[in-house]
């Protein structure tokens, strides 16, 4: 966890001594809409009832954004791996494939800043795998919804840095003894690089 920290506060420093966001802002407006890819990873933390039995984990995932020109509004289509161990860990592991669609909202700031805060939501299909130790895998796939908010820090006009925390909620019914009839909570907290296709 503090190496994280530290990885976040670095990331931040190299955004401070780049370039602001202006410059990614008025390339928006010189060539139109705006596409973005990303990627990234960082811890995943279960709650509520998946919190009893599992323990902090990691993720990777990628993302696509469109931002449509002069909108503060835009769409994300994204992936991501997880992987979260029991308590204790030799009972085995858990594995999460996901991808979500999600509508991003940019909030307004200053043209001369340098952080962009968002906020976004959405729904997607969640593939759950429960690996326990010297048995076999039980697999579920399920829908969910997730919400969060995270921090763009461009440092040029074709690439930055950002920090991301979302929610998750996957659907999971009584008769799922998978997860003992709630749904499965878990909140990624992801630093990654964006790149700026235009």
């Amino acid at each position: 966890m503090k190496g994280l920290f530290k990885a976040i506060a670095a990331l931040g420093v190299v955004a401070a001594l780049g370039a602001t966001s202006a410059q990614a802002q008025q390339a928006q407006n010189e060539s139109g809409n705006l596409i973005t890819v990303g990627a990234g990873g960082g811890i995943a933390i279960p709650l509520g009832d998946y919190s009893d039995a599992t323990k902090t984990g990691w993720d990777l995932g990628a993302a696509f954004q469109f931002k449509p020109a002069k909108s503060p509004v835009g769409f994300q289509i994204d992936g991501a791996y997880q992987q979260n161990k029991f308590d204790p860990s030799s009972f085995g592991k858990t594995e999460w494939w996901y991808g979500t669609g999600n509508i991003v909202f940019w909030l307004r700031v200053a043209a001369e800043t340098r952080i962009r805060p968002y906020i976004l939501g959405g729904g997607g299909v969640y593939n759950y795998k429960v690996k326990p130790t010297a048995l076999s895998s039980i697999s579920k796939t399920k829908f969910g919804i997730n919400a969060g908010a995270g921090f763009d820090f461009d440092f040029g006009q074709n690439a930055g840095v950002y920090i991301e925390g979302r929610f998750h909620d996957v659907f999971f019914s009584d008769t799922d003894a998978i997860s003992g009839g709630s749904n499965l909570k878990f909140i990624p907290i992801n630093v990654g690089l964006r790149y700026h296709v235009r």
